[in-house]
């Protein structure tokens, strides 16, 4: 998902931007409008995602794994998924 797309549909409230980097990480710098749920942590509470929205998955940036983890993951539980192309703190 590109930057544009992320932006509208957070603008429109039709996305959740969800951030799997660990929890350090996450509390020195994140995207604004972004939740953390580190991806060590997510099969334990993915049931705290939302469902009425689709989420958006980033990490480190184009090269880390993490956010590619999540969406896997996630897809195979019934979410509606992307992965932002960029990340933090590009």
């Amino acid at each position: 998902m590109s930057r544009d797309d992320l932006l509208q549909g957070l603008k429109a409230g039709t996305l959740a931007l969800l951030d799997v980097r660990p929890a350090d990480e996450f509390q020195a710098g994140h995207l604004p409008e972004a939740f953390n749920i580190p991806i060590s942590q997510l099969k334990q509470m993915f049931n705290l995602l939302p469902k009425d929205r689709k989420i958006v998955a980033c990490c480190r940036g184009p090269y880390c794994a993490l956010s590619h983890e999540a969406v896997k993951g996630l897809r195979e539980k019934g979410f509606r998924i992307r992965r932002f192309a960029e990340g933090y703190p590009e």
